[in-house]
């Protein structure tokens, strides 16, 4: 599908609900283990990044890449990671979100940050860490879910593994218009990755924003990118298959609104309740 790329968006208050939420992609390889490079790579990137947006996302674990070797590169949650997705917050004028790896009271997190321009912000840490990789048994899992309002649009950041598990991700009673998902997701697992993305739009009703890598890591593995925005009924508005890119692309609550409205298959959703 030809991607709609747009130039202009229309400011409001943070409660007030905008028709048009901009949300642009980042796609990138990541320098291994290298916060300060991967922090002045993506200022670049952001920096080239003309057209106005809302909200950008960035990849899983971002100043690192997956990385089970935490102690170098842990920061405390008010380190120099957050201070510089605050100054590209209040630069863009625009929500930004990813994760990175933070040092708490003796564990660490995989913990993803939504920034607003103001500098405030929000927390996540992942809940599903993965065990191939043998993030169970070094980082701490998350308990709480997150539920950001911006432009007045309910958005659901979630991290990665978390997209295998959909009663952690389900949107009970449409809670959320839009679920994200910051990722490092190999590129052997691809096919997963794009048809979990589809069903978790199309049995949430909801927008789905997935952001992965490119390239290889200091593992030697490979991603392949495939980062998508899907519609509320699994179709790709957007792909970006395997290359470095940043691409806004504008997302319509009308839309999402009349789809519910004439299909409202929430209505008949089993109840349930979440253990931690």
């Amino acid at each position: 599908m030809a991607q709609r790329i747009i130039q202009h968006y229309t400011s409001c208050p943070i409660n007030h609900m905008q028709e048009i939420l901009n949300v642009t992609a980042v796609q990138t390889e990541l320098f291994w283990e290298s916060p300060a490079e991967n922090r002045k790579k993506l200022a670049e990137v952001l920096s080239s990044t003309s057209t106005q947006t809302d909200v950008v996302v960035l990849p899983e674990m971002f100043t690192t890449g997956f990385t089970m070797n935490p102690q170098p590169y842990a920061e405390q949650p008010d380190g120099p990671t957050l201070a510089w997705m605050q100054q590209q917050a209040q630069r863009l004028q625009a929500a930004l979100t990813g994760s990175f790896i933070v040092s708490e009271e003796n564990h660490y997190f995989n913990r993803l940050f939504w920034v607003f321009p103001d500098g405030r912000f929000e927390t996540y840490d992942k809940r599903h860490l993965f065990r191939m990789a043998g993030e169970d048994g070094i980082y701490s899992a998350g308990k709480k879910q997150l539920m950001v309002t911006w432009k007045g649009w309910k958005i659901r950041p979630l991290i990665c593994y978390d997209l295998r598990f959909p009663v952690w991700s389900r949107n009970i009673e449409d809670a959320y218009d839009l679920l994200i998902y910051v990722a490092n997701w190999p590129q052997a697992r691809s096919s997963a990755w794009r048809t979990l993305l589809s069903a978790r739009a199309i049995e949430n009703l909801s927008y789905v924003v997935g952001i992965n890598r490119i390239g290889v890591d200091g593992l030697s593995v490979p991603y392949g990118g495939d980062s998508l925005i899907l519609d509320f009924k699994g179709h790709v508005l957007w792909d970006g298959r395997d290359i470095h890119t940043a691409v806004t692309y504008p997302l319509s609550i009308h839309e999402l609104s009349t789809f519910r409205h004439k299909f409202p298959a929430y209505l008949d959703a089993d109840h349930f309740s979440i253990i931690s």
